[in-house]
């Protein structure tokens, strides 16, 4: 009888809020990448709003900051960010309180007496890629460049082109002295679902990307494994102009720089 009271005792600790158990944060399984195209002249006044207001914001909402990147070819006035969350439950309520924070409300009419920062919002939601390495922020021991790339594969050769970054691709990237950040699947709700990998890459520059990637489309490993799954798929796994790449730097307020 003592043993089962005691049980009974930490269970219901246990349930309480604030408890240990629900103190605890869950892991990000869901990411959303979402780019933000400022009005003309608004950009940097975007950045101090995220820099003073919105990243802490987020913190307090329960997001998980990966990073926050701009193009360095920057004339649409873009922001790119990754935030995860344990579930889409989970952000559909950070994001609820967040808007509802008495702090947010204010610092967005403040900032916004000139009219919104903001001219058009994109979202995507991802999933990890078995092959990605964990999905935590990462700082260089000196400034880097970052190479977004997105896939578009042919007809139902996804599972083909994540075979082959799994087995070859990654490894010879780091080969040739190119860093594997973040790999991801689109969730199954998203419309490209079938047919998208996205990932990102940090250089020393771009010049340095060029050149490792020079070195590793001319390696035999590579061209070998390339030639392999084409001829199982019967033909390129990506469509034509399939593959899209933007570099990026990160922000001074970004996690991942």
């Amino acid at each position: 009888m003592r043993h089962l009271l005691l049980f009974a005792l930490l269970m219901m600790t246990a349930s309480l809020p604030g408890s240990a158990q629900d103190a605890a944060p869950s892991a990000p399984n869901v990411f959303e990448m979402r780019t933000y195209y400022a009005h003309p002249g608004k950009l940097d006044a975007l950045h101090a709003r995220f820099r003073d207001h919105t990243i802490r914001l987020f913190t307090k909402h329960g997001m998980t900051h990966l990073g926050y990147w701009v193009p360095i070819e920057n004339p649409q006035e873009k922001l790119v960010y990754v935030l995860g969350y344990p579930n889409r439950e989970s952000r559909d309520r950070s994001w609820k309180q967040f808007a509802a924070d008495e702090e947010w409300t204010t610092a967005k009419s403040r900032s916004e007496t000139q009219g919104p920062l903001v001219a058009k919002v994109e979202e995507l939601f991802m999933e990890p890629t078995d092959f990605s390495p964990a999905m935590i922020p990462s700082t260089g021991t000196a400034k880097r460049v970052f190479e977004l790339r997105t896939y578009t594969t042919t007809p139902g050769n996804l599972p083909a082109l994540l075979d082959r970054f799994r087995n070859h691709t990654t490894a010879l990237f780091s080969k040739h002295g190119m860093q594997n950040l973040f790999y991801w699947k689109l969730t199954a709700d998203q419309p490209a679902a079938q047919n998208t990998l996205l990932y990102i890459l940090a250089h020393e520059s771009v010049a340095a990307a060029k050149a490792s990637f020079a070195a590793f489309r001319a390696d035999p490993d590579w061209i070998a494994a390339k030639a392999r799954s084409e001829e199982k798929a019967g033909g390129s796994l990506t469509v034509p102009d399939g593959v899209r790449s933007e570099f990026l730097e990160a922000t001074d307020y970004s996690p991942t720089r």
